[in-house]
């Protein structure tokens, strides 16, 4: 939505917009909600009964007709009746055929009612100012509708049935219960009374860190899952990374040839492994070279393996030892690499077996030794990428933070909460520890809306989809 916009502008409005994806299609659902919703779908439906004294959630069968009476289509009607509907308005969805001259037919007949062009996210924005959802699940209606892996859906689900928000409402409820103690104190400022006893104020707050803080680490896995796991397959040219990305995505995605320094850019794709989206980056070879153009897709290598969550480093088998990898490490990778490093020995089909026994020997660290061209151990070097994000010590139903905003916050709590910390060590005045306490509470309360404003709100739902 603009953020212009105030947001109680249009608040009474009946709004109207496609819930379903643009194009022609078998069927399409047009959502309207709003305190006039059943007076102007009445308006231009023909069925057994008038919608007026229909009951809320039933199905009806009838058409559309326009201001002569004639049939632009049948339908299907949803009844929603406030409170017991998504936005807590009355809603009617409209289920007509997906073809796009119906659609707009049955639009304009309801803009020429007096509805209004829904904007992008109105429905569920109408739905957290109604108190249906609180903000943290209402961002995961869009984390749901955008999910593309197992994972990422199943956290998202969760988050919007609100098991994150009772995870940080819980929290923030127990900041309260902490801060009443103190601001007690300020009542009674006069008397020198201590309603806190400063060695339990410090363990409680201790142990609030704690869990703010474990929220916030999650963010590394969630975020990952929500966005995808960036791979970045580096190495020297012609160790066979082109021939590897296109054995992980089963298609013929990047060229491959003899030719030493083919790949002069890099090629992304994405692959879902074990219900988690992977995103590999096949990568220049890394080397000394004069020429100006490799020069360039080499400095962006670099910069992909910085960014990457992992980073698989590919070397011939057939031709490495155990030192000459140790030297090509120290030569071809940053000092200052962040990601894990998983070292993978390609062409073992064309490697003496002694050979490749005796290289994992003494090599320090795991190293998998496959195949690109015939496939083999590719199953293992899965299996091993998905063991690298750690999801195998992920608990049942353990609450995973995927939203950027909402890690911020966690941030900003786990600060305040520090400053608290310091506040009882230093012995500061009771009024600085109050202080703190309400920032954490304030930033908790950011999450899942009980603080919010214009602007965060207009931000937010302006990057949902039209019609939802």
């Amino acid at each position: 939505m603009n953020p212009q916009l105030h947001l109680a502008q249009h608040r009474n409005d009946t709004i109207v917009a496609l819930a379903t994806a643009q194009g022609q299609g078998a069927i399409a659902v047009l959502r309207v909600s709003g305190k006039d919703a059943f007076a102007l779908v009445n308006d231009i439906f023909r069925g057994r009964k008038s919608l007026e004294t229909a009951a809320s959630h039933r199905l009806m069968f009838g058409y559309i007709v326009d201001q002569n009476e004639t049939v632009v289509d049948e339908v299907v009607l949803g009844l929603f009746r406030n409170p017991q509907s998504f936005t807590g308005e009355d809603v009617i969805e409209i289920s007509c055929h997906g073809s796009p001259y119906i659609i707009q037919r049955i639009m304009s007949l309801l803009l020429a009612k007096g509805a209004r062009a829904a904007e992008a996210g109105e429905f569920t924005q109408r739905a957290f100012l109604n108190g249906k959802l609180d903000l943290a699940q209402a961002e995961a209606v869009a984390d749901l509708i955008a999910a593309d892996s197992a994972q990422a859906h199943r956290i998202a689900l969760n988050q919007m049935r609100g098991g994150f928000s009772e995870t940080i409402q819980q929290l923030r409820q127990a900041f309260i219960d902490l801060a009443s103690l103190v601001e007690l104190e300020l009542d009674f400022s006069e008397e020198d009374v201590e309603f806190a006893d400063r060695s339990r104020l410090e363990s409680q707050t201790q142990m609030l860190l704690q869990e703010v803080q474990a929220l916030a680490d999650s963010f590394k896995v969630g975020n990952v899952l929500k966005n995808g796991v960036p791979v970045a397959i580096a190495g020297k040219p012609n160790a066979g990374k082109s021939t590897l990305l296109n054995a992980l995505l089963r298609e013929d995605k990047a060229i491959v040839s003899d030719v030493p320094g083919t790949t002069r850019d890099y090629i992304e794709d994405e692959i879902v492994l074990q219900g988690t989206r992977f995103r590999f980056i096949d990568t220049a070879g890394l080397r000394a070279t004069d020429d100006t153009v490799e020069k360039l897709g080499i400095a962006r290598t670099y910069q992909k393996i910085q960014e990457a969550r992992l980073v698989v480093y590919l070397f011939d088998a057939t031709q490495t030892t155990a030192e000459s990898l140790r030297l090509e490490l120290a030569e071809n990778l940053p000092q200052d690499l962040q990601a894990p490093l998983l070292l993978v020995g390609n062409k073992i089909d064309q490697a003496d077996e002694t050979h490749c026994r005796s290289l994992t020997q003494q090599i320090q660290g795991e190293v998998l030794l496959i195949s690109a061209v015939t496939r083999q151990n590719l199953a293992h070097l899965e299996q091993t990428l998905v063991n690298s994000i750690g999801l195998h010590q992920l608990q049942e139903g353990q609450t995973i933070v995927t939203n950027a905003r909402h890690y911020q916050n966690l941030l900003d709590t786990a600060q305040a909460l520090q400053r608290v910390l310091e506040g009882i060590t230093f012995q500061m005045p009771t009024e600085l520890l109050a202080s703190d306490l309400r920032t954490a509470i304030y930033y908790l309360g950011n999450i899942t809306g009980e603080i919010t404003h214009e602007d965060l709100l207009s931000n937010i739902f302006s990057k949902f989809c039209i019609g939802k």
